[in-house]
């Protein structure tokens, strides 16, 4: 048994895990890695370091005789809402990593996940590993995290504009059709000041349904971050001079990431949220990217409204899953009434407003 011990300790000490490194080295051990996505790169970590009430933290495993990096982590702690409040709304998310090569992955992301846990289980309320690929393997060595199913669709890209849409659901392809006739436009945004309009098509969606949305300065900061580069493309769709419906989608090595969207709730029989993704898939085959991801769609056992939108483009249906582990199970239950509580009183809120027009 101590033997064991012993040698487990000389394999760990093999590993230095420390928060800096060179960028250009940090980006291209992503672009290389076979799980390489955008949300574990320097990039977005830029954009979410410059995000009111986002913590990013990065984490980097360093192979001590050889000085190699060998494994990343770029996760992001969010407070949904400020104030005292702000403990109980706040969580960690590691989206598409942590990231280790493959000879070193048993080691190396336990030790990042260690450190991360260390850092901020005294802040947060829990943790979500978001896998973007099949990895419970992987993950098998990373202590205190339960792993929980959750849906995803993935469209290729690879094909044809013809093939892209022979798959799309007819009623699908209906409204796409009526949202063209009835002259929705998409347009893409080149000037900062659109974001305001952008912003208030989405918050207008979020308040719809009583779910916080993420400040301003996150589209601000992928706007002015990733825009520049190609890795962000800001979209709206437009009617009769009026903008309807808003869309962004982060762009990395051959994929398309669906992001946020909005539209406005009183033109919602306009199809702006139909044109805009078919707008994507087709950019996207055109411009040589290889597949879509559309960004989740929620757990299997429980409603979730926009897993049937998604489901309707067609693609592909996988269950990579998340891996969750929880600080505060007492907060985290104070939490959940309160998002009740908030979205009863949105609720009523709406329904006066109503009954006075």
């Amino acid at each position: 048994m101590l033997g064991c011990l012993m040698r487990e300790t000389l394999k760990r000490s093999r590993y230095l895990i420390q928060e800096t490194v060179d960028h250009l080295e940090w980006d291209e051990f992503v672009r290389q890695h076979p799980q390489k996505n955008i949300f574990q790169t320097p990039q977005m970590y830029d954009v979410y370091q410059r995000t009111k009430n986002y913590e990013p933290i990065k984490l980097f495993a360093i192979e001590q005789k050889t000085h190699l990096l060998c494994g990343v982590l770029s996760a992001v702690m969010m407070r949904e809402v400020g104030g005292p409040l702000g403990m109980f709304a706040t969580h960690s998310v590691v989206q598409g990593g942590p990231l280790a090569t493959e000879d070193t992955d048993g080691l190396v992301l336990p030790l990042l996940m260690a450190e991360h846990d260390r850092r901020i289980k005294r802040k947060a309320l829990y943790s979500e590993i978001r896998n973007m690929h099949n990895v419970n393997q992987t993950l098998e060595n990373v202590k205190h995290y339960e792993y929980e199913d959750h849906l995803n669709f993935l469209i290729r890209l690879d094909q044809s504009e013809d093939e892209l849409w022979k798959q799309i659901h007819r009623a699908r392809r209906k409204n796409i059709n009526r949202a063209i006739r009835q002259g929705v436009e998409i347009e893409e945004i080149h000037d900062k000041r659109l974001l305001e309009v952008f912003y208030g098509l989405l918050r207008e969606t979020y308040a719809s349904v009583g779910i916080p949305l993420a400040h301003t300065t996150l589209f601000e900061a992928a706007f002015d971050t990733l825009y520049p580069v190609d890795m962000a493309k800001f979209l709206l769709a437009k009617h009769n001079g009026k903008h309807i419906g808003a869309r962004v989608v982060l762009l990395f090595n051959g994929a398309v990431y669906d992001w946020y969207a909005g539209a406005s709730q009183q033109s919602l029989d306009l199809y702006p949220n139909d044109l805009l993704v078919w707008h994507v898939l087709r950019w996207g085959a055109k411009n040589g990217y290889k597949q879509f991801d559309f960004g989740g769609a929620g757990k299997p056992d429980v409603e979730y409204g926009p897993r049937e939108f998604k489901r309707r483009f067609g693609g592909s249906l996988v269950n990579y899953g998340r891996h969750v582990r929880v600080y505060a199970p007492t907060k985290i239950a104070i939490a959940k009434v309160g998002l009740k509580f908030y979205q009863k009183l949105y609720s009523s809120s709406k329904m006066k407003t109503r009954l006075c027009m």
